[in-house]
């Protein structure tokens, strides 16, 4: 871990202090510079859960990951700062059945700082949030458009946001993962990277993506199509999609110009139907 050469790679250049306000910058820079992705998977490659080969990928290399990399890294980098952080276990909510994935299906992590706890999560793509979400607070924490919720149960937490995905607030509180304050260590979640390498029922098997937060809003690519979410403005109000069917020599050159993620062997674009796990967790 060389911490300022990271730091470069996320376009962090303030001082980097054990800090809330530090904790925030470093989030949000991460989840702008390095995408949500697993390319890998598509073009010949297979994703092992090993610190130095996530580092030599995503710094070095300049690529993304999904959940197990990007937040299994980023919770390093926290700790090399100074943070107190722990590495937890989400469960996913499957939009197709309703139904929550196994333990050990989602890496996040949680940092406590001055005896606050915060939920910090640059690995979940489009309906993340952009900002450690406290977990002290029952009500409303509201970012952007979005406004987003803890629920306690039992001692299972829901995280929870309002309204349509990227429509803006306002409608039903749908759940996004669920997860227990436990602590982890990163090789629980071995098995479970490998099921979503290799399972059709899971959407990294299933389908090739990449995405990345702008300033502006939202990129992402999937198969063979490239979908621009602009945020609501003072001019627009509502949030603005639109897609862009790409043929198969364009994606190379989509995902170096946007995503800023160029690839050592040829990618095979795959869009394919999940199919629905069986109905044992």
């Amino acid at each position: 871990m060389d911490v300022e050469n990271y730091l470069r790679r996320i376009g962090y250049v303030a001082p980097a202090m054990p800090t809330l306000d530090v904790l925030r910058s470093v989030h949000v820079s991460h989840l702008m510079s390095v995408p949500f992705e697993n390319l890998t998977l598509h073009s010949g490659g297979q994703v092992r859960l090993d610190l130095p080969l996530l580092y030599d990928k995503i710094v070095n290399q300049r690529r993304g990951g999904f959940c197990f990399e990007n937040n299994s890294l980023f919770s390093w980098l926290l700790s090399r700062l100074g943070f107190q952080v722990t590495l937890l276990s989400g469960q996913v909510r499957n939009s197709i059945t309703g139904r929550y994935g196994p333990p050990f299906d989602h890496l996040i992590s949680m940092v406590t700082l001055e005896g606050r706890r915060w939920l910090c999560d640059v690995g979940y793509g489009s309906s993340g949030f952009t900002f450690p979400i406290s977990l002290e607070v029952s009500g409303t924490q509201r970012q952007g458009h979005r406004e987003y919720r803890v629920r306690n149960d039992q001692g299972m937490c829901f995280l929870e946001w309002q309204g349509e995905e990227d429509t803006g607030a306002g409608g039903d509180w749908t759940e996004l993962y669920k997860f227990t304050l436990e602590p982890r260590r990163l090789e629980d979640f071995v098995e479970m990277c490998q099921y979503h390498q290799t399972s059709p029922s899971s959407i990294f098997f299933c389908k090739s993506l990449c995405s990345i937060l702008k300033p502006e809003g939202r990129l992402n690519y999937i198969g063979r199509k490239l979908n621009t979410i602009t945020f609501p403005s003072e001019v627009t109000g509502a949030v603005v999609k639109t897609t862009e069917e790409l043929e198969d020599e364009q994606i190379p050159a989509v995902l170096a110009e946007h995503f800023g993620v160029v690839l050592n062997s040829p990618l095979k674009p795959k869009d394919e139907a999940i199919t629905p796990p069986p109905p044992i967790y």
